[in-house]
């Protein structure tokens, strides 16, 4: 597979089934997005952290991965002719967001109750999740409102919605297991 095309050196892209739009195009914006969380994600993955943790998170990457080709296929082109399925895998779907919410119920099982807001920092291994959880919300907005101008499946926004609560938790987890302290946000008063 030859890596540059140049069918992209005016400035648009194909999305799946063909048309093409400009690289500006909200829809890209909207899985670049995505793209670009997925290579925080990998960082995250890269640290010392526990095997489980590891592998949730290269599950999630081949889930973002997933989410990419889904956004990458506009409302029009989701069928063929024939009425089959264009994108013939496996779509994010409401399993994918019951992982999440399995690995998050688990890591808040171990984990001191929150009663403030907390603050980035402590270890750069939980500072690349706070980064990807920013990516993640940001991500979640674009999607949003791709959303209101061509409807997606709702999966996808449950999803990213999800793992942004997913990264946040695993930000606490990672501070517990790296000894890090966490830095509550307590308000100053006048």
């Amino acid at each position: 597979m030859k890596i540059y095309t140049k069918t992209g050196d005016k400035g648009t892209t194909a999305l799946f089934g063909g048309s093409r739009v400009p690289k500006d195009h909200l829809r890209i914006e909207s899985y670049g997005t995505i793209d670009e969380l997925s290579s925080y994600i990998g960082l995250i993955k890269d640290q010392e952290i526990d095997i489980h943790t590891e592998q949730s998170l290269i599950k999630i990457q081949h889930d973002l991965f997933t989410l990419g080709a889904m956004l990458a296929t506009p409302p029009e082109k989701e069928t063929l002719k024939s009425g089959k399925e264009r994108l013939n895998i496996l779509k994010v779907n409401t399993s994918s967001i019951s992982f999440l919410e399995q690995e998050i119920d688990a890591m808040n099982n171990d984990l001191p109750q929150m009663t403030h807001f907390i603050l980035p920092g402590g270890h750069q291994t939980v500072s690349f999740c706070h980064i990807a959880r920013c990516i993640c919300r940001r991500s979640e907005r674009l999607v949003v409102t791709l959303h209101g101008q061509e409807p997606l499946s709702s999966d996808i926004l449950m999803y990213l919605n999800r793992l942004s609560d997913y990264l946040f938790v695993l930000a606490r987890k990672l501070s517990n297991d790296l000894s890090a302290k966490e830095v509550k946000w307590i308000p100053e008063k006048y």
